[in-house]
C-alpha cells in the first residue's frame, strides 16, 4: 500500500450560510487531507487517480442529481467543489466521505455550463464556460464575503481551453490550449493572458485536456481525454515567455470525457528516480519502464515493435497440439519473416472511397490505414498458417515501417458467426509479455480498450483490439470487450488487433478503419465493457507452481479463479478453482497447481467489474510422425511421478510412444512456451531414463536453426543416459547448450524397412552431474559382491561384451557344492546383476564361481553371516 502525504488543513470555524445563500445539504461532511491523490469527475462520478501510474478507481458515484464540472480542491478549507449542471446557478461542496452540499448563487449567469475552473490558494473560485468572460464566487470561509459572488473579468485573450489549475508557488493559472498545444500562464486577478510557448511533448497533438493538475513543486498535469495520457510540464512558473518549456509523458491512465480534475496543489507527487534500480514513486516500474522517464538521457528509447506474422494465437485447451505443431514447423525450418521480399502496399486513387463493397464483402486489404502515422512503408506481414488453426475465415495484416523499424502492425481477421476467439493481450503474456497497464481511450467519444504491454525484447506497445459485427439491416455494430464471451454470437464479424508504438498512433490507426468501414456501410451502434480493475501483469508457471503477478486497480481484498487445467497434452482437461487475499496496488500470489501444461482461467476480484482472463502453459510436447511410411500406435504425455528436487533444468513430465517407420518416429520438446530460444550453457550434461527399442537420436535444435545431434542404444529394461556437450556434433563439430529452441527424441528405423518402435522416456534433465559408470568397478574384468559378509541377500555384478547365458555355483571349503544355492540365467550386454539368497547356508566362509557362455569365468569369496 502506498503511504498517503498528509498536510491537514484544520477548519477553524464556519460561518452561517443561511443568511448568505439559499442551500441544501446532502449530509455534513469533514473536508479533504491534501493527499497525492488527484480527483477525476466524470458526469457525477468520482474516480481517485494516482498521476504516478495514470490508474484510476471508482471512488463514489451519483453523489449529485447534476452534472459536475469546474472543480477545484479548496485549500482554505479542505473541501473540493464544483459547479452544477443543475439546479441551475449553483455550486457543490464535497466532503471527504462524498457527501455534498449544495449551495445556489444568484448572481450567476444562468447561460451555458462552466466547465474550467480551479480555486487560488486564499479561496477565491474562478470558473468560465466557452467564452472569454470567468466568474468568481469568495470560498474562504473566514472571509466576510463568503459564498458571494465577487464578479465577472473578461480574458485579455480568447483561448480554447477545458481546464486551469492554480500554481501554489506563484498564485497563477496554467492551461493549455487544444490544437495549438500552447501553454498559458493567467493572472486571474486581472484576465491578462501571456501564451508562453508550445509544450514539446504535446506538438502535433489535438486533444482535449479537460484535467489539469499542480504539485507542490510547481510541476504541471495535463491529462488528455481522448488517450488518458498524462503529461509534464516541468516547474511552469520558472518558463519565459518564448523560453525552453522542459516536458514529457508521464503515465498513462484512462480515458474520460465530460470531465475536470480537482487536486490539491501544495501535495507532493512521487517521482521515478530513473537510475537507482528501484520503484521510487509505487507504480510498479522500475526506471527506465516508467514513462515518467521518457526522454531521461539514461533511457534509451526502444521504438520498435513487434510484427504481426509472429501474432494471432495463444495456447487453448482446444488448440493447444495445433499451435505446438505449427510453432514447431516454424523452428524446424528456422522460419523467418522477411521485411526485404514483403510486398509493400500503396495508397492508391480508389483508397477509402465509399460504395465500392457492401458491408459483409469487403477486402480485407481494403481495411487497411495507409499514410497516417508518419510511416515511410507498409508491407503486407499475413500469417497464413493461422487460417486452418482458428476460426477465422480470412486474414490480412501489414507491419508499418520507418526505414527498416517496426513502428506499427495491423491484423484484420474475418470470421462467419462468431468473434475471433484470440486477443493480444492474452496471446502476449502467454508468449512471456508483461501487462502494463488497461484502460479505456476514446474514439468519436466512445469508451475502447486499450492496453500497454512490454514485450520480452524491452518494447513497449501500445494495442487495442475491436470488432466490427454486421446486423440485421447490413449495418456495423462496433464491440470492443476484454472478454471474448462478451461479444454477441450468430454474427459475422471484422477483428482488428492493432498495435503501436505510441498511443497517439493507436488512435489515429482506430479512427481511420472506422472511416474505412463507414465507407462501405454506416455504423449504428458501439457497444463496449469497462477494464478489468484488477489484471494479471504477468503469469509463470514452473516446478509445479503458477505465480501471478497482479495489479489491484480498485484496491480489491481478493481475487477468485476459475479455470481449466490439462496435467498433460494427452490429458482431458480437469476444472479447478483458487481463492486468495490480495494486498495493495500490486501484489503476487503463487498458486500450487501441480504439474501442469495448459491452465486457461479466469480472475475476478470481491468488487466486481470485468474479470480478466488469462493462458498460462509449459513449453509443449509434441509428436513428429511426419516422415513417411510411419503410422503411430501409443503417443502419451504422462505426469512427472515425483517433483524435480535436484539442481538443473527440468524438462517436465514423462513420454510413452510406439509405433512403425520405415524413417523414424519421434517427439519434440520446446523449450519455452513461444519456441524462442533459452540460453542453458550453464549446464554441461542431458540426462534422461529411458527404454525401448534399437536406436534414439538425441538432437537439439538452436536459436540460429542449427541441429546437433547424439545417439544412445535403447535396451527393454530402464536405463540411465548422460549425454555431454561434446557427444552433440555436426559435421563433426561439437556444441554447448546455450540457446536451445527445441529437443528431438527420435527412434531410427536401422535399415530402412519398416520396423516397430517404441519409447518410455522420463526425468529429463540439463544438469552438471557426473556420469554414471558403464560398470560399478572400473576393470570390468572383474565381479563384485555386495553386501559381503552376507545377512540375507547379495547382488553379483559382473560385466558381458555380449549377450549370453550364466551358471553360478557355490561350493564350501572342502569343495563341497551347495546344490541348493546353484542359479542360471541369460545374460545381457554390458553391466548385469544377480541377486544370491542366503536360504539355508549357514555362517561360514564359501566360495562362489560363475561361469559364462562367452568362455569367461568369474570367482571370489563370500561370507554369511
Amino acid at each position: 500500500m502506498k503511504n498517503y502525504v498528509r498536510n491537514s488543513f484544520i477548519l477553524t470555524h464556519l460561518l452561517a450560510l443561511t443568511a448568505l445563500c439559499s442551500h441544501y445539504v446532502n449530509a455534513q461532511g469533514e473536508p479533504f487531507e491534501c493527499d497525492y491523490n488527484a480527483y477525476l469527475f466524470q458526469y457525477n462520478d468520482i474516480y481517485a487517480v494516482d498521476l504516478a501510474s495514470g490508474s484510476a478507481y471508482l471512488v463514489s458515484e451519483n453523489v449529485t442529481p447534476g452534472n459536475i464540472n469546474a472543480a477545484a480542491y479548496n485549500s482554505a478549507d479542505g473541501y473540493i467543489w464544483g459547479y452544477l449542471s443543475t439546479p441551475s446557478k449553483s455550486i457543490v461542496r464535497i466532503g471527504k466521505n462524498f457527501s455534498t452540499d449544495v449551495y445556489t448563487i444568484p448572481e450567476l449567469p444562468d447561460s451555458n455550463n462552466k466547465y474550467v475552473g480551479d480555486i487560488s490558494i486564499d479561496g477565491i473560485y474562478y470558473f468560465r464556460s466557452g467564452s472569454s468572460t470567468y466568474h468568481a464566487v469568495d470560498l474562504n470561509p473566514e472571509s466576510n464575503n463568503y459564498l458571494e459572488f465577487i464578479g465577472s473579468t473578461t480574458l485579455s485573450q480568447n483561448i480554447n481551453i477545458h481546464d486551469w489549475a492554480f500554481n501554489a508557488v506563484d498564485g497563477k493559472l496554467y492551461t493549455v490550449e487544444k490544437g495549438t498545444n500552447i501553454l498559458y500562464r493567467i493572472d486571474a486577478q486581472t484576465g491578462v493572458v501571456l501564451p508562453l510557448g508550445v509544450v514539446p511533448i504535446l506538438s502535433g497533438l489535438n486533444y482535449t485536456f479537460g484535467a489539469v493538475y499542480f504539485d507542490v513543486d510547481g510541476n504541471f498535469y495535463v491529462s488528455a481525454n481522448q488517450t488518458g495520457s498524462v503529461y509534464k510540464v516541468n516547474n511552469v512558473h520558472n518558463i519565459l515567455a518564448g523560453g525552453l518549456i522542459q516536458s514529457n509523458i508521464f503515465a498513462f491512465g484512462p480515458a474520460s470525457s465530460l470531465n475536470d480534475g480537482a487536486r490539491c496543489p501544495t501535495a507532493p507527487v512521487p517521482q521515478e528516480d530513473c537510475i537507482n534500480g528501484l520503484d521510487d514513486d509505487g507504480d510498479g516500474l522500475v526506471d527506465c519502464d516508467d514513462p515518467a522517464c521518457s526522454g531521461v538521457a539514461t533511457c534509451p528509447e526502444i521504438n520498435l515493435t513487434s510484427g504481426a506474422n509472429d501474432g494471432g494465437l495463444e495456447s487453448n485447451d482446444r488448440l493447444s497440439a495445433l499451435i505446438s505443431e505449427r510453432n514447431y514447423k516454424r523452428a524446424a525450418t528456422n522460419y523467418k519473416f522477411d521485411k526485404k521480399t514483403a510486398k509493400r502496399l500503396k495508397k492508391g486513387a480508389s483508397y477509402g472511397k465509399s460504395g465500392k463493397y457492401s458491408a459483409n464483402a469487403i477486402p480485407l486489404a481494403d481495411l487497411i490505414p495507409l499514410d497516417i502515422i508518419g510511416e515511410t512503408s507498409t508491407i503486407e506481414s499475413s500469417p497464413a498458417d493461422l487460417l486452418d488453426l482458428t476460426n477465422a475465415s480470412d486474414i490480412y495484416s501489414v507491419d508499418y515501417l520507418k526505414g527498416s523499424d517496426n513502428i506499427g502492425a495491423l491484423m484484420v481477421i474475418k470470421t462467419e458467426s462468431k468473434v475471433y476467439e484470440h486477443s493480444k493481450f492474452i496471446c502476449d503474456r502467454f508468449l512471456g509479455a508483461q501487462l502494463l497497464s488497461v484502460s479505456n481511450i476514446q474514439l468519436r467519444e466512445k469508451d475502447f480498450i486499450k492496453s500497454i504491454i512490454k514485450q520480452p525484447d524491452g518494447a513497449t506497445e501500445f494495442a487495442l483490439s475491436f470488432s466490427a459485427r454486421i446486423d440485421g439491416q447490413g449495418q456495423f455494430v462496433i464491440e470492443s470487450h476484454w472478454n471474448i464471451d462478451a461479444y454477441a454470437d450468430n454474427s459475422s464479424y471484422y477483428n482488428f488487433q492493432i498495435w503501436a508504438n505510441t498511443v497517439d498512433d493507436l488512435l489515429a490507426l482506430a479512427d481511420e478503419i472506422l472511416n474505412l468501414l463507414e465507407a462501405s456501410a454506416t455504423i449504428s451502434d458501439y457497444k463496449a465493457s469497462t477494464p478489468p480493475p484488477v489484471f494479471v501483469k504477468s503469469a509463470k508457471y514452473a516446478n509445479g507452481k503458477v505465480l501471478l503477478n497482479l495489479v489491484n486497480n480498485n484496491k480489491s481484498g481478493g481475487i477468485d479463479l476459475q479455470g481449466g487445467l490439462k496435467r498433460t497434452e494427452t490429458l482431458s482437461t480437469e476444472s479447478m478453482s483458487f481463492s486468495s487475499p490480495i494486498d495493495g496496488y500490486l501484489d503476487s500470489i503463487s498458486l500450487q497447481t501441480g504439474s501442469l501444461f495448459d491452465f486457461g482461467f479466469r480472475v475476478s476480484n470481491t468488487k466486481g467489474g470485468t474479470p480478466d482472463d488469462l493462458f498460462v502453459a509449459d513449453a509443449p510436447w509434441g509428436l513428429d510422425a511426419s516422415a513417411e511410411g510411419t503410422t503411430v500406435k501409443t503417443y502419451q504425455v504422462l505426469e512427472s511421478t515425483q517433483p524435480f528436487m535436484e539442481e538443473g533444468y527440468s524438462v517436465e513430465r514423462n513420454i510413452e510412444l510406439s509405433g512403425r517407420t520405415s524413417s523414424y518416429i519421434g517427439v519434440y520438446r520446446a523449450l519455452s512456451p513461444r519456441f524462442s530460444a533459452v540460453d542453458l550453457s550453464e549446464y554441461g550434461k542431458l540426462s534422461f531414463e529411458a527404454e525401448g527399442t534399437g536406436t534414439l537420436e538425441v538432437k537439439i535444435t538452436k536459436g540460429d536453426g542449427s541441429t546437433y545431434s547424439a545417439k544412445v542404444d535403447l535396451s527393454a529394461q530402464t536405463e540411465t543416459h548422460v549425454i555431454a556437450t561434446d557427444d552433440f556434433t555436426k559435421n563433426g563439430k561439437s556444441t554447448d547448450f546455450s540457446n536451445i529452441r527445441v529437443l528431438n527424441f527420435n527412434l531410427l528405423a536401422e535399415n530402412g524397412s519398416e520396423e516397430d518402435k517404441s519409447l518410455k522416456l522420463k526425468n529429463v534433465s540439463f544438469n552438471n552431474k557426473e556420469q554414471p559408470k558403464a560398470f560399478i568397478l572400473d576393470d570390468t574384468n572383474k565381479s563384485l559382491l555386495f553386501p559381503n559378509p552376507v545377512r540375507e541377500s547379495a547382488d553379483l555384478y559382473f560385466y558381458e561384451e555380449k549377450a549370453g547365458s550364466y551358471l553360478l555355483e557355490i561350493y564350501d571349503l572342502t569343495g563341497k557344492k551347495m546344490v541348493q544355492n546353484q542359479m542360471s540365467g541369460d545374460s545381457q550386454k554390458g553391466q548385469n546383476k544377480i541377486t544370491i539368497q542366503k536360504h539355508s547356508l549357514s555362517p561360514g566362509l564359501y566360495l562362489y564361481k560363475l561361469t559364462s557362455s562367452n568362455d569367461r569365468i568369474w570367482s571370489d569369496k563370500i561370507m554369511i553371516k
